[in-house]
């Protein structure tokens, strides 16, 4: 066809088609094309053309039997016209052009064919059919292909690509969308191209073709399907699911022989299918690095394994090749075929990601200890994989950073905003929060260390954030390999460089345990002058309901008594504060307890702040520094203050009890009868302040002091910091629990000891001592002064009596000689015990009766 012909062909195309480019472009590629065209692929790509026409014709077998007709005659350009009907029926947007212009041409033609008739109308149309001449079929075709191409409808997708549609990306992924060219253009995809929506495939008939020509034809085949495309007579089947095994239609009139040894050698095809599917899907951004590492290691192989496919098709071509020397050859590449498959199935099939991944080729390469050559293949692709991993590994162990941008590390960063621009409370949850282990990215063969590895690149991160620059000094990379033992040696190099510097950052450069002594002058009453004057100069104003307090008032008096006394030397005074809580130690202390009871409904909303003095909501506060913060944290700081409320309010106690005795000096100037009516009240004063004192000593001196030399044993001995945080923990556990504070029947009764104490001097105080000149009168108000004396005894009697039948009950279920203490300093003349031996006695015979009753 000449250049100006198909010029003119081409304009009268586009005038048709409705379009405005300029014709000079495409021509340049219809005759480009036209010269690298060859005629090698017309063969394969017109058995594909047949079978799609056969699946969209409304009569298959008609059409395929009038293909084969004009096939056996020869027709001129049968080939180029199939493509081109086949391209036609796969464009929708083509399909509705040439429709519209079919309609319109038949609208124009109508009035010519009512007055000519179809006699003419037939002439019509021959004369516009003759027009179109076979040398310009080619260029047509050509042309339609580009139109094609450039089209947004998209042929049928994939499984996997369907499926990957519905899904909805994790919010913190921030992976680039890849292109759909895979999915465009099928055919760019080194696997079978077929439609899922049609019947069943299309397979050509050998007819009456001898056995011998048929094994050539089927060798043919056969390499076309090793590569990924389908063959004439052997062709894929639609897949039953997205990892599925791929399966084949072989042609009826092919050898029964023949057929079985084909059967016996497209297992290779289906595996190469897997294999290449699951590197087309896993390449997405989405299925992260691992997945990328492994593909690419696939990838690597499958180049091996297209150069086999390239000799086996040299062989076929230069030499006489049977199927059986094509089965004697394809024998180890099928086994490695057959165990990439495995793992590209397994892996797809369970969703696999990250160090999941890395936990499924583990286990198969151990699996293979008895199969020496697919042990080494998968212990290559499981090396392959773990690069990826391993440097985020590295990463952590060495310098305490998390590049995870596709969420695989078995260690998750939960921060979400820089640590600077949080409160300063933050860094209570930091150490527990922060950084978290995600069990489902553990690879099995790291699960041993996941530990360690989260603390080294916590502790190392830990520093960072000091804004000292540590690296470790012996870095090493960290290789997978079947025994363990090296990468968990060098882990564990690290893990211990980390907790070595960590610790010595703490203990030295920030004076922890300076820091610890601090707190528990404060805090445990240790400095016992400045508790005295604090409480002198503060008292007045604790007494006024909480609302009425000055909080500025309060720090002003915490920094003066801070510097007259002798918590002047000490260097982290500053850090001292003043709390004013919304509840009392009652409320905090039974909120805590009844966490996940029945009971913690009840407390979920603080007490009545109208009624709430400032002696009951008073607490001490500490500021604390990063990375002191890690141990100091506000659970630590609340710890101390639960403590510091219990023993301050029992200061508190003892002081009135004691200016209830300065008062009383008074009464020795009475006459011997008056003196006689205050006398029980004395003695009730007397028990009180016994009672009040022995508690805060048992407190003070037989639990705070052993717990805090037990712990400055335990923490000469750590090697982390870990450690220093479970002794201090288990320092805090310990005052707590030995201090009655976590038994809520002890707190509540000491907490009604107390208030019975303190109503006691209340009314003491409010009654005053009669004068001189009416002590003889004194004998008509005493009766009611004495009754009131009687009633707070009795309280106070029945309210301690309680507290040691309790003491003494848990002490001899839990074996807790400390607690012990307490019963032996209250009851040391054996005043309480006939009491105690009542209440025995009375239990025992309600137990028995029970007994009897249920008996």
């Amino acid at each position: 066809m000449s250049e100006f012909k198909v010029h003119h062909l081409v304009t009268e195309l586009m005038e048709h088609l409705g379009s405005t480019a300029s014709p000079e472009y495409f021509v340049e590629n219809l005759q480009r094309a036209a010269l690298t065209a060859a005629s090698s692929t017309y063969n394969h790509a017109t058995q594909s053309c047949v079978r799609q026409l056969a699946q969209n014709s409304p009569n298959p077998e008609n059409f395929i039997a009038k293909y084969e007709e004009l096939k056996t005659k020869n027709t001129d350009c049968l080939r180029p016209f199939v493509q081109l009907l086949s391209v036609i029926s796969e464009d929708r947007k083509l399909k509705e052009c040439l429709e519209k212009n079919a309609r319109k041409s038949s609208a124009e033609s109508h009035h010519v064919q009512m007055s000519v008739g179809n006699k003419s109308s037939s002439a019509t149309d021959s004369k516009v059919i003759s027009s179109v001449t076979t040398d310009d079929l080619p260029g047509i075709r050509s042309r339609l292909q580009k139109e094609v191409e450039l089209a947004l409808g998209k042929r049928s997708l994939p499984f996997s690509k369907r499926e990957n549609q519905g899904k909805v990306r994790h919010p913190n992924y921030h992976s680039p969308v890849m292109p759909d060219w895979n999915f465009v253009r099928p055919n760019m995809n080194l696997d079978f191209v077929t439609d899922h929506s049609g019947p069943a495939s299309f397979v050509a008939p050998l007819g009456a073709i001898p056995v011998c020509s048929q094994e050539s034809m089927l060798l043919e085949d056969i390499i076309y399907c090793l590569e990924g495309a389908e063959g004439d007579y052997i062709v894929p089947c639609a897949l039953q699911g997205p990892y599925e095994p791929r399966t084949f239609s072989i042609g009826d009139s092919v050898d029964p022989s023949l057929r079985e040894l084909v059967k016996q050698i497209l297992p290779l095809a289906s595996h190469y299918s897997i294999v290449m599917r699951f590197i087309q899907e896993k390449n997405q951004f989405e299925y992260g690095q691992v997945n990328h590492a492994l593909t690419a290691a696939m990838n690597m192989l499958i180049k091996d394994y297209m150069v086999l496919v390239a000799q086996l098709e040299t062989a076929y071509h230069k030499s006489s090749f049977t199927l059986h020397k094509l089965w004697f050859f394809i024998q180890p590449t099928l086994h490695t075929m057959e165990i990439l498959a495995n793992i590209a199935s397994t892996i797809s099939k369970s969703g696999a990601k990250g160090g999941k991944v890395l936990s499924l080729l583990h286990e198969r390469t151990s699996s293979y200890i008895g199969d020496p050559t697919g042990q080494e293949l998968c212990l290559f692709l499981t090396q392959k994989a773990c690069v990826p991993y391993m440097e985020i590994l590295e990463k952590w162990v060495y310098k305490g950073v998390i590049c995870d941008p596709y969420q695989e590390f078995l260690v998750e960063d939960n921060e979400v905003i820089q640590k600077e621009e949080l409160p300063l409370d933050y860094s209570a949850d930091y150490w527990e929060k922060r950084y978290t282990v995600r069990r489902e990215r553990i690879p099995i063969f790291l699960e041993k260390v996941a530990d360690v590895i989260l603390r080294t690149g916590k502790y190392l991160n830990v520093i960072r954030q000091c804004g000292k620059n540590v690296k470790f000094p012996q870095a090493e990379e960290i290789v997978y390999t079947i025994k363990e033992r090296r990468y968990v040696e060098a882990i564990e190099k690290a893990y211990h460089f980390a907790s070595k510097t960590l610790l010595e950052l703490l203990m030295q450069e920030n004076d922890l345990m300076g820091r610890l002594r601090s707190v528990k002058h404060y805090f445990l009453l240790d400095q016992g002058d400045f508790i005295v004057q604090f409480m002198d100069s503060c008292e007045a104003e604790l007494s006024k309901n909480i609302d009425d307090i000055v909080p500025t008032r309060l720090e002003s008096l915490l920094e003066l008594a801070l510097r007259t006394s002798a918590a002047n030397g000490d260097p982290y005074k500053d850090d001292m504060r003043t709390e004013l809580l919304p509840y009392d130690l009652m409320f905090q202390m039974f909120k805590i307890l009844s966490i996940e009871t029945h009971e913690e409904k009840e407390y979920r909303l603080p007490s009545d702040k109208l009624h709430l003095l400032g002696l009951e909501s008073f607490s001490f506060g500490y500021e604390v520094k990063w990375p002191v913060s890690l141990v100091l944290n506000r659970k630590a700081i609340a710890c101390y203050q639960m403590i510091f409320r219990h023993l301050f309010y029992c200061k508190h106690v003892e002081r009135l009890l004691c200016r209830i005795w300065i008062c009383n000096k008074v009464a020795k100037s009475f006459a011997l009868r008056a003196a006689k009516t205050y006398a029980s009240a004395f003695a009730l004063r007397q028990r009180m302040l016994n009672c009040v004192q022995n508690l805060e000593y048992y407190m003070m001196v037989e639990v705070i002091e052993p717990n805090w030399v037990v712990f400055l044993a335990s923490i000469n001995k750590v090697n982390n910091v870990d450690d220093v945080l479970v002794c201090h923990l288990d320092f805090l556990d310990s005052c707590l629990k030995d201090c009655m504070l976590t038994n809520p029947t002890l707190l509540r009764t000491v907490n009604k000891l107390m208030a019975v104490c303190v109503q006691f001097c209340h009314f003491i105080q409010e009654t005053p001592p009669p004068s001189p000149e009416l002590q003889g009168n004194i004998v008509g108000d005493s009766d009611s002064f004495e009754q009131s004396i009687a009633k707070f005894n009795l309280q106070f009697t029945a309210v301690l009596v309680g507290l040691l039948d309790k003491i003494s009950e848990l002490g001899r279920e839990n074996n807790n000689e400390k607690l012990l203490n307490v019963l032996y300093r209250l009851d040391f003349n054996t005043f309480y015990t006939e009491q105690l031996e009542r209440i025995c006695a009375d239990r025992s015979l309600v137990d028995t009766r029970k007994e009897e009753t249920s008996g």
